[in-house]
Formats: structure tokens, C-alpha cells, sequence
């Protein structure tokens, strides 16, 4: 603990001296508010508006912590999929690397046409952003299995299924939990993104209607709450990680 608080002080004092500086710059350069507002005035904003905010941060979280756990899940059954049948990954895998040249917000509207404005399309985006990086990275954690762990399970006489669950699964962990990390902070990403959809709550929807009234006050507040949910997600994730690579490893000793 005390090894992270001493490794925590460094960005902390980073974001500290960021805000002063944009605090003095707004107050030197008098800055109209409209243009660029002063962390005081953000601040101030998010507390005076958090009982009709927490509405729309709640809605988001709801879809980001759904979106997440459904792409997750497509995204490791998809890996365990294509590890065990290497003829389908051969000719699937390709596909899953093209189909990320197409940017999400490009998919967006073609989701609102097929599946109209319900909840449906909202979660297709978030797990269509979720799933790409936790499949790539459970998989290349299959790969990565030392092959000599691998020489000894088969001279002992192990199935291909023993051979997964006791060595190639325990081992892939870091990687799986690497992907996690991604697909948490994407989450919220793509919540908002989805939210932009016709949603009538909701981060994307509080952002959108504080920029048409220019209420840039409001747009910050709902990028601090983006990156505080991003960052608080990634966290949970880590402490995940910690518990269980952990345990497993202490397993495998």
C-alpha cells in the first residue's frame, strides 16, 4: 500500500499543477466562461447540478457495466472458441482485424436503422467496443502458453480439454485481465457514444444538450465524470487481477 501511495504522488501532483495553471491562465487571460471555464467554476457547476445530473450518470454506468460484461463474455467465448478449432481461427481471425478498421461511430447509425432507438443498439456498440480488445488479448495469452508445460501435460497423458484448464486458461490470465483493463475504460467510451443514438438519459444526452446551449461548463463536467468512471473501472479491474493471477498462481506452484 504504502508503495503505491509513493507511486500515486507523482501523477496526483501532475493533475494538481495542471488545474492551477488552467485556474491562473482563465483568471490572467480573463477567458469568457462560455469559451473555457475556470476547474472552480466546473466544480461548482457539478455540485449545484448533481441531482439532475446523477440521472444521467447512473443510466450510463447501467449501460457501460451491461455493455462490458456482454462484450466480455462474447469476446473470451470467441477466444476459447477459435483457440481450440485452429482451422476456424485461420479464417475467422482475419475478419476480427478488418472489421476494426471501421470506426464504431460509423456503425452507429446503420445499429439505429436495423434495430431502431431501444436499448438493443446501445448494447451492440458497447460490446462491439468491448469485445475486439479482450478477444485479441485472450488469445494471444493462449499463444504465449510456455510449450514445455504444454510437452509435459501430453507425456503425462492429459487431454486437450486438461491441457486447457490446468495450463493454457491460468496461464492466458494476465493477458485476459490486460484486455479487461482496455474493454473497462472502452466502456464508458462507448456508452456515450451509444447514448448519442436517441437516448433520452444519459452522459452522451447531458453532454449534447449543455453543448447546444453552450453551457461549457456543463460539457466538462460530463468529460471529468467520463475519465472518473473510465479510471474507476480500470481500477476495480486491477484489483481483480491482483486477487486472482494471484491465487492461480499461487496454484500453479
Amino acid at each position: 500500500m504504502m508503495n503505491g501511495i509513493r507511486k500515486g504522488w507523482r501523477p496526483v501532483s501532475a493533475l494538481i499543477l495542471l488545474f492551477v495553471f488552467w485556474q491562473v491562465a482563465v483568471t490572467v487571460f480573463t477567458i469568457p466562461q462560455w469559451l473555457l471555464p475556470s476547474p472552480m467554476k466546473v466544480i461548482s457547476e457539478g455540485l449545484a447540478s448533481w441531482d439532475s445530473f446523477h440521472i444521467h450518470l447512473t443510466s450510463t454506468v447501467g449501460l457501460s457495466v451491461s455493455g462490458f460484461l456482454i462484450g466480455c463474455a462474447a469476446g473470451i467465448a470467441v477466444a476459447v472458441t477459435l483457440h481450440l478449432l485452429p482451422g476456424v481461427r485461420e479464417a475467422v481471425y482475419p475478419l476480427m482485424i478488418l472489421s476494426q478498421n471501421v470506426p464504431i461511430i460509423v456503425l452507429a447509425p446503420l445499429l439505429v436503422i436495423w434495430f431502431g432507438f431501444g436499448l438493443l443498439p446501445k448494447f451492440l456498440v458497447i460490446t462491439l467496443v468491448c469485445f475486439f480488445p479482450i478477444a485479441v488479448s485472450t488469445m494471444d495469452g493462449f499463444r504465449q502458453t510456455q510449450r514445455q508445460y504444454i510437452h509435459y501435460m501430453k507425456m503425462a497423458g492429459a487431454t486437450k480439454g486438461q491441457i486447457f484448464r490446468k495450463v493454457e486458461w491460468p496461464h492466458a490470465l494476465p493477458s485476459i485481465f490486460s484486455g479487461l483493463k482496455i474493454a473497462a475504460t472502452y466502456s464508458v467510451m462507448g456508452a456515450v457514444i451509444s447514448e448519442w443514438l436517441g437516448s433520452q438519459k444519459g452522459i452522451g444526452v447531458y453532454m449534447t444538450l449543455a453543448s447546444s446551449a453552450f453551457r461549457t461548463d456543463r460539457v466538462f463536467v460530463a468529460i471529468f465524470a467520463i475519465m472518473i468512471l473510465s479510471l474507476l473501472f480500470f481500477s476495480i479491474i486491477v484489483l481483480l487481477e491482483r486477487w486472482w493471477v494471484k491465487g492461480k498462481k499461487e496454484e500453479l506452484k
